[in-house]
């Protein structure tokens, strides 16, 4: 085989300890003749590629074509370490030593060198030789999930029972001396952390040693499950981060689950009897964050260490800065909340700016497209919600309603929302605004007093301050309890409280461990712009699931009179539980009923446990009630005594943490019809969110009008 000149270039400096390599590959017939029985009967071909093999050079070049592909010349050489062009020659020769013995190729049209499949037969039997060499010599090398190769050490065991799973030192020293026999035995040739940490666990619950082998268990995912990941990316809508977040949730809520919560409350979750909504983030972050955002702009937010590569936000009076650090702490705010974020105070801190309205909103429009950009943690973004207060400035009022209707136009889903405050004013001031705004896809919650958009009170026992917060990730599966209560009202309501005890302990602890991690920097905002925890603004909220197919479906009470009272007495039950759980914990504790994921499971989990006709028969769709709906094709008959309004507004003064009613608004109501809905049903209710289905693209997000079964601008029949 020819090579052109650069290929062959040698330095006339070569080391001897290469003139020795060169030396040992040509065999005389002298020599040949003298060596003994074995060697005499070996080809000479095997004896030049074992030749070949002898030159750690030739053996990194041979790796790096197997793990890099073809590559040129330069490359190979540059990747091989020979850099200086003093070292040409020395490369080179290591090249043609490996071409000669069919080792390596050369495809002339690409000008690229690769690997032969008898060049992977080298490779691979150099690392068979290497491993069992190891083995022979008595040394074992372990693979460490630091990214190192050590030398097997027991003692390590024994350091890491003791360290991590608080062994007493005899037991760790008596499991150690356990595994090292088995390690030794199995021969194993490719000794990794994670299998030694298996060995070990196996041993421990041989001997009975659950609890310490809970403490040393491996947090994570199957390798397939991982694949599966990667090949399933249709649930996948941020990218590389979903991914990220999705699998360290993975690896947190495994943790919550085996090592953080009781075992009794981790049990119900498993069971059903409970639910932990975002598991993955439930010790780190809280649900709903209230915020006077006007005060945190006034006095510039203090990030301190934290944030480093995000502009800092100092006391801002200028409209462009105001709205640059608005859509700046929508996008942290964010990140500190799994559920939603309430913002107060956008009134009178646009209240100056009265006279350019028109910019306002504009920039007010951009801030909330900036802000949309940012980070989420699950499918679910956490929402943000902007609470307008009717009856002060409606100029400014109808200048933030304006620059959101501009924002839900062009973001398919928006993250944003309006929550619109209707104690002090009047409903007709903005309701052919919002009508419209919910006719295109628009988040708009309606309500009298501090509310989040998912029916949720701000159950802050302090109005001064910027910030108060709201635990709620915990909901209780009314049905299920009715299921194993024998039709027994008494015996149901008992059972009720048995399970929310512990379930405020595991909320207390979650408080705690939320202020602890906080303190420490994970929620900067929070950290250094509020002392929350010790103003008491933390309210812990237990969510009741299932309610009406509890009482009226399962335990067979009628859906009149009668029937009603028991229901509302089963939440006087819990509501006065909390209080004195509360008293007793310190916390302030509220019950509500609000939309959450659980509905779906719990409804799944009792038809696999009772049978689907069992529990599933009153039912419209594949979920447990959450709160109560409201149809607006109806509300036109509606006074405050009719028996749905009035049965909605009794749940909610029962309910000390809130109700979320929902007033579903048919697909095809016009604008003028939502604006009758809305006028008429905060006549009736304190609070409500208006739900109507809004056709959107999955392909191209196209949602201007509506459309059934493909897009009219890109033909996908792919529907959201």
């Amino acid at each position: 085989m020819k090579l052109n000149p650069e290929e062959l270039e040698m330095d006339t400096d070569v080391d001897s300890d290469l003139d020795s390599d060169l030396d040992s590959d040509f065999d005389g017939d002298d020599e040949s003749s003298n060596r003994g029985g074995i060697l005499q009967s070996t080809s000479k071909r095997v004896r030049m590629i074992f030749s070949v093999m002898a030159s750690p050079n030739r053996i990194d070049i041979l790796r790096i074509l197997n793990s890099k592909g073809p590559l040129t010349y330069s490359e190979l050489k540059s990747l091989a370490g020979f850099k200086s062009k003093k070292e040409s020659g020395k490369f080179a020769y290591h090249l043609r030593k490996l071409l000669r013995q069919s080792l390596v190729a050369l495809n002339k049209s690409e000008r690229r060198y690769t690997i032969t499949n008898l060049g992977k037969l080298v490779l691979s039997l150099a690392r068979q030789i290497e491993e069992r060499s190891i083995i022979e010599s008595g040394k074992m090398y372990v693979r460490t999930s630091h990214e190192s190769i050590e030398e097997f050490n027991s003692h390590k065991i024994i350091q890491s029972l003791v360290r991590e799973g608080s062994l007493p030192l005899e037991l760790a020293q008596k499991i150690t001396e356990e595994v090292e026999n088995r390690i030794y035995k199995y021969q194993t040739t490719y000794l990794t952390g994670a299998l030694i940490r298996e060995m070990v666990n196996s041993v421990l619950l041989e001997h009975g040693h659950e609890e310490y082998r809970n403490k040393l268990a491996r947090l994570g995912l199957p390798v397939f499950d991982v694949q599966e990941m990667i090949s399933n990316l249709d649930n996948v809508d941020n990218g590389a981060e979903g991914l990220l977040f999705h699998t360290g949730q993975k690896v947190f809520a495994e943790h919550l689950l085996t090592n953080t919560l009781p075992k009794d409350v981790a049990d119900s979750h498993l069971s059903g009897d409970l639910h932990i909504s975002n598991p993955g983030i439930w010790s780190m972050i809280p649900d709903t964050i209230f915020v006077n955002v006007k005060e945190l702009i006034d006095d510039g937010i203090n990030l301190g260490g934290k944030y480093l590569d995000v502009s800092r936000i100092p006391a801002s009076k200028q409209l462009d800065e105001i709205t640059s650090a608005l859509s700046i702490i929508i996008s942290l705010l964010s990140k500190e909340a799994s559920q939603e974020v309430v913002l107060d105070g956008l009134i009178p801190l646009f209240v100056k700016h009265s006279k350019s309205l028109p910019e306002l909103e504009q920039k007010l429009s951009n801030a909330f497209s900036t802000a949309s950009t940012s980070s989420k943690f699950n499918m679910k973004n956490t929402n943000v919600s902007i609470r307008l207060q009717l009856g002060f400035d409606t100029k400014i009022i109808n200048a933030i309603i304006n620059a959101y209707k501009n924002y839900t136009k062009i973001t398919p889903i928006p993250k944003i929302g309006l929550i619109i405050d209707t104690e002090k004013g009047k409903i007709t001031d903005v309701s052919a605004s919002v009508a419209e705004i919910i006719s295109i896809g628009g988040k708009v919650m309606f309500a009298k007093g501090q509310m989040s958009s998912l029916g949720v009170t701000n159950g802050s026992t302090k109005t001064t301050g910027p910030l108060s917060i709201n635990l709620q990730s915990v909901s209780i599966n009314l049905p299920r309890l009715a299921f194993e209560s024998n039709k027994d009202e008494t015996y149901f309501r008992a059972r009720l409280a048995l399970l929310m005890k512990p379930a405020l302990v595991s909320m207390a602890l979650r408080k705690k461990d939320i202020s602890d991690l906080t303190r420490r920097g994970l929620n900067p905002i929070l950290a250094k712009n509020t002392q929350y925890m010790q103003r008491s603004s933390v309210s812990l909220v237990i969510n009741l699931v299932g309610l009406k197919e509890a009482i009226f479906n399962i335990l067979g009470y009628k859906d009149n009179k009668e029937g009603r009272a028991i229901l509302h007495k089963v939440i006087e039950t819990a509501v006065d539980v909390g209080a004195k759980k509360g008293k007793e914990l310190g916390d302030s504790v509220a019950i509500c009923m609000t939309e959450t994921e659980s509905s779906t499971r719990f409804a799944k989990l009792d038809g696999e446990k009772y049978g689907k006709n069992s529990s599933l028969n009153s039912m419209e769709g594949d979920s447990y009630s959450e709160g109560v709906i409201i149809n607006a094709s109806d509300v036109s008959d509606y006074t405050n005594k009719s028996e749905p309004i009035a049965e909605c507004n009794k749940l909610s003064k029962l309910l000390n943490g809130g109700l979320f009613v929902a007033l579903n608004i048919d697909k095809n109501a016009k604008v003028d019809e939502i604006k009758k809905s809305i006028e008429k049903t905060s006549q009736l209710t304190s609070s409500f969110k208006p739900v109507r289905i809004t056709a959107i693209c999955g392909e191209c997000g196209f949602k201007d009008e509506p459309f059934e079964d493909k897009c009219p601008k890109c033909k996908s029949p792919y529907i959201v």
